[in-house]
């Protein structure tokens, strides 16, 4: 059996973590701090857990210059699909209360039956969630939002199957975007790890502008490609991502929440208010208000999975003293050496997205060679395998191949891939 050492493991998720790390986090979840108990099985209400959490924050924010009187920085459970929940019950739920405020500010004192006469006429008329659609995992937050709320409150912003003969691989121009005025949310995935596409920038059409009433509200799920680049935190009102990529470990997600979302700014409507009115109710895990108020304890978190993600930051912190651009740039450098020697060799290989939209996190591609695709591919695996580079087979749903470039993957590794996918072609 092969060493740890020995192996670069492409995998999309859950992805490798550095052997430093997890050999820290080892010894701690057997003793920690030379307490005779392991982290796992410190009290979730202990000092040690309220440090790992408050110290996990800082030093996220650190990286990303999150300005946290600004935003509250939660970790919550079940992962990237979980917020794709989380933030439909949190927006319309701000969005009601909004209405609430406006039709309090019309009417003193307005009876309950007349405020939900109100609110179902604004629901009618005014509620729309934006969804751009780009790969697999946005039309997942898509569906779930239609499954939640009912197709006529979802608007499709754009579909990039439809400008890619059915399939995802390109990033729609933006004025093709179909927003709605005023939306409850308008949703972008920045990373498509099925698909291998990638957001080259924060899209222009949904910046904000200074002195303006009407901002988008903007979520952004950026599960797999957080702390690989620079991020404009400011023009989103909440940014979400599992940590499984580039952070640590499933078992935890986080959630960036702009506090106007927030208690005292924006309570939750109350729940008789949501059921009379024909709303979902959000389950407690899933409201941020009382996660927020509790620093992320309300329940009993998995403070080891905090730990590692911790672990994670100060090792990025220590590595770049320029923060997250230090590894943009090593990301951008790894890409390229991939993406060069795939292109290198086009009758043999065939990257999927365009160029414009090609991921640097998930490099996903076709070996072409001698036209029988699916021989090709399973001696790619094979001989890839047997160089230690594991990892590398594509979604179930997609085929083909993809090498998940996350910042654990070093240089060499990336150097070592590249020098494989050549000589193979040459073979």
């Amino acid at each position: 059996m092969p060493s740890r050492s020995e192996i670069t493991y492409f995998g999309a998720g859950p992805a490798a973590l550095p052997t430093d790390v997890l050999e820290t986090a080892a010894k701690a979840l057997v003793d920690y701090n030379g307490t005779g108990l392991g982290i796992a099985e410190h009290s979730h209400r202990s000092q040690y857990a309220t440090d790992i959490i408050n110290n996990a924050k800082n030093d996220l924010a650190s990286y990303l210059d999150i300005d946290q009187s600004v935003y509250d920085i939660l970790f919550m459970q079940a992962g990237g699909t979980g917020e794709f929940s989380a933030v439909v019950y949190n927006l319309v739920g701000a969005w009601v209360q909004n209405k609430i405020f406006e039709a309090s500010k019309e009417v003193t004192d307005i009876p309950q039956d007349e405020l939900v006469r109100r609110l179902k006429e604004k629901i009618a008329n005014e509620l729309k969630l934006d969804y751009i659609v780009t790969g697999s995992w946005s039309l997942k937050a898509y569906e779930e939002a239609i499954r939640l709320l009912g197709k006529e409150y979802v608007n499709l912003v754009v579909d990039a199957r439809e400008h890619n003969n059915g399939k995802f691989g390109v990033i729609p121009d933006e004025s093709t975007w179909k927003l709605s005025e005023n939306a409850a949310l308008v949703y972008y995935c920045d990373n498509e790890t099925v698909d291998g596409v990638e957001f080259p920038a924060f899209p222009e059409i949904l910046r904000s502008k200074p002195d303006s009433d009407s901002n988008p509200i903007v979520v952004a799920d950026m599960s797999s490609n957080i702390l690989s680049r620079r991020v404009p935190v400011n023009d989103h009102s909440i940014i979400f991502f599992g940590a499984q990529k580039n952070l640590g470990s499933a078992g935890v997600a986080v959630a960036v929440v702009k506090k106007t979302f927030l208690p005292p700014v924006t309570p939750q409507p109350q729940p008789d208010i949501m059921r009379k009115i024909g709303l979902p109710v959000p389950p407690i895990m899933m409201e941020y208000a009382p996660i927020a108020k509790n620093n992320s304890l309300y329940n009993t978190l998995s403070i080891f999975d905090v730990f590692i993600a911790g672990q994670v930051l100060k090792k990025l912190l220590a590595t770049y003293p320029d923060k997250v651009d230090g590894q943009r740039k090593v990301a951008e450098q790894k890409a390229q050496l991939i993406y060069g020697a795939l292109d290198k060799f086009p009758d043999v290989y065939k990257v999927v997205p365009s160029k414009g939209a090609r991921s640097r996190m998930n490099i996903c591609f076709r070996v072409i060679k001698n036209g029988d695709v699916d021989a090709a591919e399973k001696e790619f695996l094979a001989q890839a395998t047997k160089l230690g580079l594991t990892g590398l087979k594509g979604h179930r749903s997609v085929g083909g191949m993809r090498a998940s470039n996350y910042n654990s993957i070093s240089l060499e590794g990336a150097q070592k891939l590249a020098k494989f996918i050549a000589d193979f072609a040459q073979s």
